[in-house]
């Protein structure tokens, strides 16, 4: 092994032993580079496709990883994408220096950031250097829980959307941006969370998930958050007008929101459930309605009504149809989860 980078392979015949045991020896640089001694315990994780991963069993703690921001190496107006990344590649701690000391804008970035993420506080601060650290722990969180406070979150921004355009009582949207943020947040800690299982199969024990399930759950984070864009965006535009236009519940397109509801509630449940049938019944039910909204879009401009009010509709439609599409993508992904579950159990056969 010696010269090899970390990375690199080599094959290992499997070895018979006492009659009854299969045994591999492992690469001696590899062992020591770990400082595992003999009777250590190494964690072996296999995959559907026939891959197996050996990662060393720790009995102590992880080593927490820091980072060294200097703000001269900083492009201007890139101070949070850095932050951001350092978050989501899992990093404990991070530590911004500045020779010439903190304006405004940087300090105004600081704060962004720790409103955006979940766990960061900062640890010190003085003129030239302000360390940041993370106060939770990645295996802490079950990624479900996030997704479900997403969910919960989205529905009751939709809900309040609903009784503003059918009452015109839009009190309930002024709190609309705290609660995108909230959604925006707990989607950068899943992805910080589906980080640190691919690095770490202690933490994949700790929330009880594979790294497949893993990656899909951060794709279930995306897809909810999309929707919350456009949630956001919807009552943003209601919240910011004089007059906002009234909608009958029963006339399109807000028709098609307990439709979304439905379909999307069913998605969220078959997280736990996972039944192939309701998984489908609902994104047939979710395509239905993005198709109808879609005909209602080619259909607003036939009328005599003016601009306006069109424009708010079409504007209205069109968010509905794009959080149908997105369920659809959610359903999709639920899906994959399925049936990479049934191969995996059929492998183990």
């Amino acid at each position: 092994m010696e010269g090899r980078d970390a990375g690199s392979g080599e094959v290992r015949k499997v070895q018979l032993t006492g009659g009854a045991t299969y045994t591999v020896s492992l690469p001696k640089r590899w062992v020591q580079s770990h400082g595992l001694q003999a009777r250590d315990g190494v964690y072996v994780e296999w995959e559907a496709g026939g891959k197996a991963h050996i990662s060393p069993l720790s009995t102590h703690p992880p080593k927490r990883s820091r980072l060294i921001i200097h703000l001269s190496k900083v492009p201007e107006g890139g101070l949070l994408d850095h932050l951001i990344g350092a978050y989501l590649t899992g990093v404990d701690t991070i530590v911004i220096r500045s020779s010439t000391g903190f304006d405004r804008t940087s300090q105004r970035t600081v704060r962004e950031f720790l409103r955006s993420t979940r766990g960061f506080e900062i640890a010190s601060q003085d003129e030239r250097r302000l360390e940041l650290v993370s106060l939770l722990n990645a295996g802490e969180l079950p990624l479900q829980s996030s997704l479900n406070r997403m969910y919960m979150l989205l529905n009751g921004l939709v809900r309040d959307i609903v009784a503003a355009l059918s009452e015109g009582d839009t009190e309930d949207l002024a709190d609309h941006q705290e609660r995108e943020r909230e959604i925006d947040g707990l989607r950068l800690l899943i992805d910080r969370q589906v980080a640190a299982i691919l690095q770490s199969p202690e933490i994949a024990q700790q929330l009880g998930l594979d790294r497949r399930r893993a990656l899909e759950y951060g794709n279930i984070s995306r897809s909810l958050e999309r929707m919350a864009d456009h949630a956001h965006r919807t009552a943003g535009l209601i919240h910011s007008a004089e007059n906002p236009p009234r909608f009958e519940l029963d006339t399109l397109p807000l028709s098609l929101i307990p439709e979304w509801q439905e379909g999307l509630r069913i998605l969220m449940v078959n997280l736990r459930t996972e039944d192939p049938d309701e998984i489908h019944a609902a994104r047939k039910k979710l395509a239905a309605a993005q198709e109808a909204a879609e005909l209602h879009e080619e259909g607003l401009w036939t009328g005599r009504r003016t601009a306006s009010t069109l424009l708010f509709e079409f504007r209205l439609s069109e968010a509905i149809r794009r959080m149908c599409a997105y369920s659809l993508d959610l359903g999709e992904t639920l899906l994959n989860i399925l049936l990479y579950g049934m191969t995996s159990k059929t492998d183990s056969d």
